[in-house]
């Protein structure tokens, strides 16, 4: 039975990522036809992620299985003429948790849905001018501001047009483009198991210009400017228990403009940095008092800004090539939750998984982080990353928000306005390994030693103990 296990392993090998084979067995025609297909499965354990309580056993303090299936089929009849569409399916399992979507985090379950549809019309080798029209990605920069955000089962999607221009001579590219975020349909406990498909938000506008230059060799440079208008503060996710999350913000109309430069892999001999710096301006429903959103539903005046800045140096003719490198985000809050402005940082659309923590515990808003990090090739498609982060509130007149930018770790009363700002320091272990070009294997742990601003806001059920979180997970993709 091993030996047939092995035989079949070497044959998906060499079919799907060998060297037997290098053609992709899912594509006809010449090309023209092309299907994809992946599935994520993903194994989680979470201890004390939400309450920081150990003496309490509640439903976030569990494992469960989240799986995710996509199936894509691409149609190119002409080269400046492409088709796309991909469906995707995805569950959680086991679990104490309802499977509610975003309700105390959870996943849950949405059946076989429209993820991508979109046709493209263009060929830069021919013509400057490129237009993508549906359902489709949109990912910018690093993802901090507008991103895919891959972590999560369901991840995200636009119904949106987007222009792309690209002068060939000047090294530069320039996207414009108008966009509705698409929402998971359900909102409570029974409609995300039947097939209900997610539509756009029609109250949730993105637009934006978005240049990128290689023009100055040594880096990429970018600037951009984004208009949000979200005219509603839904939708409102609940379970059978009356919790409820609110995962796509609050209502406001706020532009934000930035730069970004990123050094070019190879060109600084080892070293390497980036930089990006973000300031907003517009009028959103922020704090006013303990309410967020505020109660009375006014709009402020909003005002906030963010930055970060990372380096780092890779020894390429060590054994292991190892990276060592140090990153600083800072992400404005409200000063003041009575007056008539709001200074706490928008996050968009963003990615935030892979900057702040991967417990998910922060997000570019209302933060100071410092992080160092050391990344290590052990042999051939295997690598080992380290990173221990260090959390700062910005001001304890505003949240501490997780990865949502939106869900509150402790609420702003009197306590957390007397708090130590320091709120912990995280680490986390990642390990990846690649044995063939269609499988990937993951696995991580991370330890959240929580700091005094837990401490001195803690209540009979929100404690000030550490928490921990682990999981593996296994990606297969042809």
């Amino acid at each position: 039975m091993l030996a047939a296990l092995g035989m079949g392993v070497n044959l998906l090998n060499n079919a799907f990522g060998g060297s037997a084979v290098e053609d992709n067995p899912l594509s006809f025609f010449d090309g023209k036809l092309t299907l994809d297909v992946q599935d994520r499965v993903r194994w989680e354990m979470r201890e004390n992620n939400f309450d920081f309580n150990s003496s309490r056993n509640v439903s976030t303090d569990d494992g469960w299985l989240l799986q995710r299936f996509r199936l894509g089929v691409r149609y190119e009849p002409e080269s400046w003429l492409r088709f796309y569409a991909q469906g995707q399916d995805t569950r959680e399992i086991w679990g104490k948790r309802e499977k509610v979507p975003f309700v105390l985090g959870a996943e849950g379950d949405d059946p076989f849905d429209l993820r991508q549809a979109y046709v493209e019309l263009g060929n830069p080798a021919q013509f400057p001018v490129t237009l993508k029209v549906g359902r489709q990605e949109l990912a910018y920069g690093d993802e901090r501001l507008i991103g895919v955000s891959d972590w999560n089962n369901f991840t995200r999607t636009f119904d949106a047009v987007k222009i792309r221009w690209v002068d060939e001579p000047c090294a530069l590219t320039l996207d414009a483009f108008a966009a509705h975020v698409v929402t998971i349909a359900a909102t409570g406990p029974s409609e995300n198991r039947d097939l209900n498909f997610n539509g756009p938000n029609w109250h949730d506008t993105l637009a934006g210009l978005y240049a990128s230059s290689t023009w100055l060799p040594f880096q990429t440079t970018e600037a951009y400017f984004i208009y949000r208008n979200k005219t509603e503060n839904g939708p409102v996710y609940t379970d059978d228990l009356g919790n409820i999350a609110r995962p796509y913000d609050i209502r406001q109309e706020v532009y934000t403009m930035g730069l970004r430069a990123k050094s070019t892999p190879g060109k600084l001999s080892g070293f390497d940095y980036e930089a990006e710096g973000a300031y907003q301006f517009g009028r959103d429903a922020g704090r006013i008092g303990t309410a967020y959103p505020n109660a009375t539903d006014t709009m402020l005046k909003h005002e906030a800004f963010a930055a970060m800045v990372r380096g780092g140096y890779t020894w390429e003719n060590a054994p292991l090539k190892p990276r060592l490198g140090m990153e600083y985000d800072i992400a404005s809050g409200d000063s003041d939750p009575n007056d008539s402005k709001d200074e706490s940082f928008l996050n968009l659309f963003p990615t935030n998984h892979k900057f702040y923590g991967y417990m998910d515990l922060f997000a570019w808003k209302n933060v100071h982080d410092l992080c160092l990090n050391l990344r290590c090739n052990t042999a051939a498609n295997v690598a080992v990353q380290l990173d221990g982060h260090a959390f700062w509130l910005y001001s304890n007149e505003d949240a501490w928000y997780r990865a949502n930018a939106v869900t509150q770790v402790r609420p702003v009363n009197a306590a957390a306005r007397d708090a130590n700002q320091f709120a912990g320091t995280e680490l986390d272990l990642t390990l990846s390994y690649a044995p063939f070009r269609w499988l990937k294997l993951q696995g991580g742990y991370s330890h959240f030693f929580a700091g005094q601003y837990l401490a001195d806001t803690q209540t009979a059920t929100a404690g000030a103990d550490d928490a921990d979180f682990g999981y593996l997970q296994a990606t297969i993709t042809f």
